[in-house]
């Protein structure tokens, strides 16, 4: 059939159709050259086997030329998302993006949440990732603008204040608690904040909170704290920082056992606007590139792209994408795959992203019976896991160190047997000696970053008191396997000291990260064998991994806790060369202390006076740099 469609084919660009006996369509394809396209589907032995099928159940050709080639790839999608064939990637989630809207239909402009067209007078700030993220970003808006958020059917019957007003969220227009000329005023500073003119804004808000204070106002000096806290809510960069890239998304697919998961972030006037995963249907066979490319046109099929988005694969026709994408959105839009710098760093942030949501969705929908029988099979048990328990611990150098256990089972991750260990035999003193890490001190007490001497406290401490509650081991809570995040020093460690307490018996594997330490390259270590691996497509893996994130996620969730209950005296005090003039900078640009602690390493960059240097600094004292 294909072979004899060939011969009424032009060779102008195109869309073609591939249709079953009812007339269905499997496959919607572009081409620059349609008789040349098609021709490669009569060639059905060097095609791959999901496209052997295809053409095996193709009955009919359809053909639409287009007078371009960037007018083909633009139908193509539109017949993607409206036919749905099976051999195309097909994104499932096509839904509009919430935006933020200032109007300009009111002489005392409105400020709320806005989804669909924009067809309404004013100016629009998005797209955000989700309502719950345009919500919070409205509310802190509010506290650091004071506009108004009620509709103008309310603003005119208005009589008193509203609850916002005492609330301080809003400046009370309706009543007159405002002019004109200064609403006019924070409307133009919150449509600069919005469009990425955030500094010279905070910085003017720190001046009139300084000079208010130096006046002595100092409840007027209180209401620019606040607003200055509140910006510092909208602005984080979550550690990435973008003043030269102004709007962006940032689009990166991460592969795994045959599934994608496609991260895209938002990032519009420098701030992250939030993310979102997709996880388009496929064939197993198809390259994260093609997912990619086919995942583009029809995730703007409704939405503008922005001038620029960074991809983590190069997409075939990457340039012909790009421009098609331009004519949609009635300006120039440029695809990039950078390698290095600022822009790389920025994917690779997504990709990890993608990699993580793809593995909580391939944890989550996998029978977790057939994985535990998978975990039985790859580690040699008599019978599948009824109880995994997952060791890990955190530290900084040796101070503030915490153990962490959880349990995994048959109906998932039993999270009340989790328990966290404060290391006794390491504190913080530990963290002033001056032992090289992993060596033991002059007076036998573990050195700062003694691993295995964390280990060997926390599963003495566990097992002791199963001994001592259960020494007949006749209860549930013994486990089937105990799993830790570590290599062959941790198995050894974990080895002896069961088996000082006579529980030898107990399977003991810990996970390394493996080669370059890159996911899917994790080794196991246990007795008797010699470490190896697993497929990287096998969902086993994933499972484990799963498991020793969430280890790790506790434990440093322990170890965050217990430093800041430790510093939370005087949290900037604390910092190494952070005198009067650098706290009050600090203070000034985020409003409060908590401000500082939760900043991003590039937000700390950007404060007068604050090298790169001390940034880190700061960053390291509230952060864990494990």
């Amino acid at each position: 059939m294909i072979r004899a469609a060939l011969k009424a084919l032009p060779s102008a660009p195109g869309v073609y159709r591939m249709l079953d006996s009812r007339g269905e369509a499997l496959y919607v394809g572009k081409a620059k050259s349609l008789k040349r396209r098609v021709a490669s589907y009569a060639q059905a032995g060097k095609l791959a086997t999901r496209l052997q099928r295809m053409v095996a159940e193709t009955a009919e050709l359809e053909v639409v030329t287009t007078h371009t080639e960037v007018e083909a790839l633009l139908l193509e999608s539109n017949l993607i998302k409206r036919l749905k064939p099976r051999y195309n990637v097909l994104l499932r989630d096509d839904k509009s993006f919430p935006s933020i809207l200032i109007t300009r239909d009111h002489a005392f402009p409105q400020l709320t949440k806005h989804r669909g067209t924009h067809s309404r007078k004013g100016y629009y700030f998005g797209p955000f990732a989700s309502a719950g993220a345009v919500t919070e970003t409205l509310a802190a808006l509010e506290r650091a603008f004071l506009l108004r958020s009620c509709s103008d059917t309310v603003f005119e019957s208005r009589t008193r204040p509203c609850l916002l007003y005492q609330i301080k969220r809003c400046s009370a227009p309706c009543v007159g608690r405002i002019g004109r000329e200064d609403y006019d005023a924070l409307v133009a500073q919150a449509r600069g904040f919005l469009s990425g003119k955030s500094g010279r804004i905070q910085e003017a808000l720190a001046r009139d909170m300084q000079e208010a204070s130096e006046a002595l106002e100092f409840e007027h000096a209180a209401l620019f704290r606040d607003r200055i806290r509140a910006l510092t809510q909208v602005q984080a960069h979550q550690d990435i920082n973008l003043p030269s890239l102004d709007d962006v998304d940032v689009i990166a697919a991460h592969q795994a056992a045959g599934q994608t998961c496609v991260q895209v972030f938002f990032f519009r006037g420098g701030r992250n606007y939030g993310n979102r995963a997709y996880f388009p249907r496929h064939d197993k066979q198809v390259p994260a590139a093609a997912v990619l490319a086919a995942f583009l046109g029809q995730f703007y099929e409704n939405k503008t792209a922005p001038k620029l988005v960074l991809l983590s694969h190069k997409p075939e026709d990457q340039r012909l994408r790009g421009e098609a994408l331009g004519v949609a959105a009635g300006r120039r839009v440029r695809l990039v795959c950078p390698q290095r710098g600022p822009k790389r760093k920025l994917v690779d942030h997504a990709l990890n992203n993608a990699s993580e949501a793809l593995g909580r969705r391939m944890s989550e929908s996998a029978s977790q019976r057939r994985l535990l029988e998978g975990v039985a099979s790859a580690f040699g048990l008599d019978a599948a896991p009824a109880r995994i328990e997952v060791y890990d611990n955190s530290h900084i150098s040796g101070a503030y160190p915490v153990g962490a256990m959880i349990v995994a089972g048959p109906e998932g991750l039993d999270k009340s047997a989790y328990r966290k260990f404060t290391i006794k035999t390491l504190g913080k003193a530990g963290a002033e000696a001056q032992h090289a890490p992993g060596a033991a001190g002059g007076d036998g007490r573990p050195s700062p970053g003694d691993d295995y001497a964390m280990i060997r406290e926390v599963l003495t401490r566990r097992f002791s008191r199963a001994l001592r509650e259960d020494p007949e081991r006749a209860g549930g809570a013994w486990p089937d396997l105990v799993l830790i995040d570590g290599g062959r020093g941790h198995l050894s460690s974990a080895e002896d000291t069961l088996a000082d307490l006579g529980l030898a018996d107990i399977p003991v594997v810990t996970i390394s990260k493996g080669r370059d330490r890159r996911a899917g390259r994790e080794r196991f270590h246990l007795a008797g064998r010699p470490p190896f691996g697993l497929d990287p497509q096998d969902p086993v893996l994933y499972f484990l991994q799963r498991l020793r994130d969430e280890a790790h996620r506790f434990a440093i969730g322990a170890h965050r806790a217990k430093r800041s209950k430790a510093i939370g005296r005087s949290i900037l005090d604390e910092i190494p060369g952070i005198g009067a003039r650098r706290k009050r900078a600090l203070l000034h640009h985020f409003g409060s202390a908590r401000g500082v602690a939760r900043a991003g390493l590039a937000d700390l960059e950007m404060v007068a006076g604050i090298s790169n240097t001390v940034a880190k600094r700061i960053y390291d004292h509230f952060h864990d740099s494990r």
